[in-house]
Parts: structure tokens; C-alpha cells; sequence
């Protein structure tokens, strides 16, 4: 698995998310550094199972689709 990185644009985004959360349902400033420190963390920690489900999910699609291709294929076959 290669690491999840974020564009710049992205990171912001996501830090002023995390400030926002904190500010609203913890009545707590935290500046941006401690944000992005934050970021760092839950991407480090629990970022590979977010990595993964997305992977399983991905996977389904890719056999429910492997599926209707098959079952087309063989509506198509001629008798012989």
C-alpha cells in the first residue's frame, strides 16, 4: 500500500475541518499546526483501514460487474 497523501488544497481543507470540529462540539480552538499534527496521526493510524475497505468495496463492484459480463456472454452463445 503506498501512503495517503494529500495535496496542499486538501490538507487545508481538512485541517480547517478538523479546527471546525473541534471549535463546534468541543468548544476548543486548536491552531493549525495541531490540527495537521492530528491529520498526521489518524491518517497514519487508521488510514490503512479506510485504504482497505475502500479496496474490498472496489472489489465487489468489480465481481458484481465480472458477473453481468459473464451472464451476458453466455445469453450470447449459439447453440450448437
Amino acid at each position: 500500500m503506498t501512503d495517503v497523501k494529500f495535496s496542499t488544497e486538501e490538507r487545508q481543507i481538512l485541517v480547517a475541518k478538523i479546527q471546525t470540529y473541534f471549535n463546534n462540539e468541543l468548544s476548543e480552538d486548536i491552531g493549525g499546526f495541531d490540527a495537521e499534527f492530528l491529520l498526521d496521526f489518524f491518517n497514519n493510524t487508521i488510514g490503512a483501514y479506510h485504504y482497505n475497505q475502500g479496496l474490498r468495496d472496489a472489489q465487489i463492484l468489480i465481481d458484481e460487474n465480472n458477473q453481468s459480463l459473464l451472464q451476458r456472454i453466455y445469453e450470447i452463445e449459439k447453440e450448437i
